[in-house]
């Protein structure tokens, strides 16, 4: 039995009939083609999968496409507006903050957050914010200088 939902991702209204099942990540990559957010373990460990829903981060792989019905959803693929790069995606790009890249969205939704909540956070903040999500390729140095970067360009 299919149930009809309505988001608002990105700015833009989008309905569609799902499964009661579908998660929030399987919805937005499969149904809407957003694969900026990215699946890494399913089990909310990795923070991957992190969104804005309401204004605030939100692992997407733990929520349900109806959970989120009436809900206003970021992706990373929204944080960037008329064709200028987010202070968040320029920081990361100026201080190196990735390798892979497969963490990248889901710090950078994290870190959106945190900045909306503290435009100014100390590094210890910082390194606190991310504690939910994992990177295994640059130890977070850099990370956490791509974001100081955002607090100061914002």
């Amino acid at each position: 039995m299919a149930i009809n939902i309505t988001l608002t991702v990105n700015g833009e209204s989008r309905s569609h009939e799902v499964e009661p099942r579908l998660l929030l990540s399987h919805y937005l990559r499969d149904t809407l083609g957003l694969t900026g957010t990215h699946i890494g373990c399913d089990t909310s460990n990795c923070g991957a999968c992190t969104i804005m829903v309401d204004g605030k981060a939100v692992k997407s792989c733990t929520l349900l496409a109806v959970q989120a019905d009436g809900s206003k959803v970021v992706t990373i693929e929204g944080l960037a507006q008329n064709g200028s790069l987010h202070p968040l995606q320029e920081g990361f790009k100026e201080k190196h903050g990735l390798q892979c890249g497969f963490c990248t969205p889901g710090m950078i939704m994290t870190a959106a957050d945190l900045l909306d909540r503290n435009p100014n956070p100390t590094e210890k903040e910082i390194r606190e914010a991310l504690e939910g999500n994992f990177c295994r390729c640059t130890g977070y140095h850099n990370i956490v200088k791509a974001i100081q970067y955002a607090a100061e360009h914002a």
